[in-house]
């Protein structure tokens, strides 16, 4: 509880930092990079929450594995997530972020599950169909389930959509038999 309560107050500080840049998107894409080339690794993940491990080795990897990639404010934000041993939590604060920055741009995260990858030209138009229902941008996230058989599940916040084919057969089963 006491990580998600300091992950919270961390994302709100570089986001407002962000929004009163008014570069959300620039920090969103840093701090994305950061998740994907360094804390997407278990490993990295361990050696950044092992507190036996000296804050200056901490510091050296994150300078090495991302100076130059990301922007100053965002490279001086992990260094001051090392320095308060909070670099352990970077990617419950970037989740914060995200989600903040997403609600602020009034954008939608919607999680498609599918049996088989969708082509371009589907993901576009049930991006286009979510975001006429929703009234809202709409950001697909993919997920993969052989067990759904076909069709789509769709899932934006506390609302799902099975339009799958086993959720069908499920159905189809339970109203034979008089469930």
């Amino acid at each position: 509880m006491l990580n998600i309560q300091l992950a919270n107050k961390y994302a709100r500080a570089i986001f407002e930092l962000a929004q009163e840049e008014k570069r959300l998107d620039e920090y969103d894409k840093d701090l994305a990079l950061v998740r994907d080339d360094v804390f997407s690794l278990p490993e990295a993940v361990s050696f950044f929450k092992n507190p036996l491990v000296p804050h200056k080795a901490k510091k050296d990897l994150l300078i090495k594995a991302v100076q130059g990639e990301v922007s100053n404010t965002v490279m001086n934000f992990l260094l001051l997530l090392t320095d308060k041993s909070r670099i352990g939590i970077f990617n419950e604060i970037y989740e914060i972020f995200s989600g903040l920055k997403n609600e602020a741009q009034g954008i939608l995260i919607a999680d498609v599950t599918t049996a088989f990858p969708l082509t371009r030209a589907q993901e576009t138009k049930l991006g286009m169909k979510l975001a006429a229902v929703t009234h809202k941008k709409i950001k697909i996230r993919k997920h993969e389930d052989k067990s759904i058989l076909g069709g789509v599940i769709v899932r934006i916040g506390d609302k799902r959509i099975d339009g799958s084919a086993s959720g069908r057969l499920q159905s189809l089963r339970a109203t034979l038999s008089g469930d």
